[in-house]
């Protein structure tokens, strides 16, 4: 073979391995954009059955424009998924009124289950901020199988409930009926527990937070109208407009539960010198945090000494149990002290009991 022939072989040869590469990668690419596209229609209909789920379960009615609202897409291509799923046999259509079919709602309640899971995981076992919890939570709730899925339930001890109060669907897809009551229909004057708390829409979950609502919290209601309601928390008076109100649930608080108020004031008031006794930790601190205060000793009985501020006024040094422990402003305020150092015994438990939901 002559040096020309050679020459000419290689360079076709050449050109083969590279037309060859260029198919390989124009592939690979495809099968990409595929697998990312089955990936999105399937979290599209995952989506669509909760919102199916939720609706369905307060007697509303599912439409492709509420669909297209909670996908963030056209009604058109909302439609599109409605057909997909009609085929799939995840709903019906009779006079264009559309339901879940039984494999339907079992798909659905897999899909809450995981979110419940997620959300419990995200609270007591990571550092994540509670305003994190239902976002992060969306998003991971696709990425579980059934198997992994029940694995996360078995490394958190089966809980019955995620951190708002909502149950947490068994791996059979059992949902026990709530018992809660609504708090704009609960009875002026009694006393009332919060047992649940609606994250969605996160807006108003974030503002009932920030009135001082939460999970566990004793209240009283003492006045009701079609404009809102004026509750009695342990931290004072709050009114709550009808939006807020209905995101809140209750159950009659037991005896037990109902407590002779004793006078506290947040930790982060103490001066240096001062001295506080625990007598509760708010139930805004949750997870981790609420993990590593017991740790560190901030349990109901201990005594704290305020020690020193630092130059920048934050944060404050406090002798805990024999230590000296540094705690941000926002982390004192969330621990209420007595001034009384010997607590009286004549008195009931805080208002403020433990949530173990």
């Amino acid at each position: 073979m002559g040096n020309q022939t050679l020459s000419y072989l290689i360079i076709f040869l050449g050109g083969v391995s590279l037309t060859l590469v260029g198919l390989w990668l124009r592939r690979m690419i495809v099968l990409h954009l595929q697998s990312k596209r089955e990936l999105t229609n399937r979290i599209s209909i995952e989506d669509t059955l909760k919102h199916f789920y939720h609706l369905e379960s307060k007697n509303g009615t599912p439409l492709p424009e509420s669909v297209a609202g909670i996908l963030g897409t056209s009604v058109a291509e909302a439609t599109n998924i409605l057909t997909e799923m009609q085929q799939h046999q995840l709903i019906t259509n009779t006079d264009n009124h559309w339901r879940l079919t039984p494999t339907g709602r079992n798909y659905a309640l897999q899909v809450i289950r995981a979110h419940r899971l997620w959300e419990r995981y995200l609270a007591d076992k990571t550092g994540y901020p509670e305003s994190e919890w239902h976002t992060q939570s969306d998003k991971l709730e696709h990425q579980l199988s059934q198997a992994e899925t029940d694995a996360l339930a078995d490394s958190l001890g089966n809980p019955r409930f995620d951190p708002h109060g909502d149950p947490i669907p068994t791996a059979e897809g059992k949902l026990p009926p709530a018992k809660h009551i609504p708090l704009p229909v609960f009875p002026v004057g009694k006393m009332a527990k919060i047992v649940h708390l609606e994250d969605e829409p996160e807006a108003i979950y974030h503002q009932l937070g920030e009135k001082g609502l939460h999970l566990g919290t004793i209240l009283q209601i003492v006045v009701s109208s079609m404009d809102g309601i004026e509750v009695e928390l342990p931290s004072g008076r709050v009114r709550l407009n009808s939006v807020q109100a209905a995101n809140v649930s209750v159950v009659p608080a037991r005896p037990d539960e109902i407590a002779v108020p004793e006078p506290t004031v947040p930790l982060s008031e103490l001066k240096p010198g001062e001295q506080g006794r625990v007598v509760s930790i708010s139930p805004a601190c949750k997870g981790a945090e609420r993990r590593r205060m017991m740790d560190l000793g901030i349990v109901p009985g201990t005594i704290i000494r305020a020690e020193m501020v630092s130059p920048s006024g934050d944060p404050t040094a406090y002798l805990i149990r024999g230590a000296l422990i540094a705690l941000r402003q926002e982390q004192a305020a969330l621990i209420n002290v007595s001034r009384n150092l010997q607590p009286n015994h004549h008195q009931q438990k805080s208002t403020m009991p433990e949530v173990t939901a």
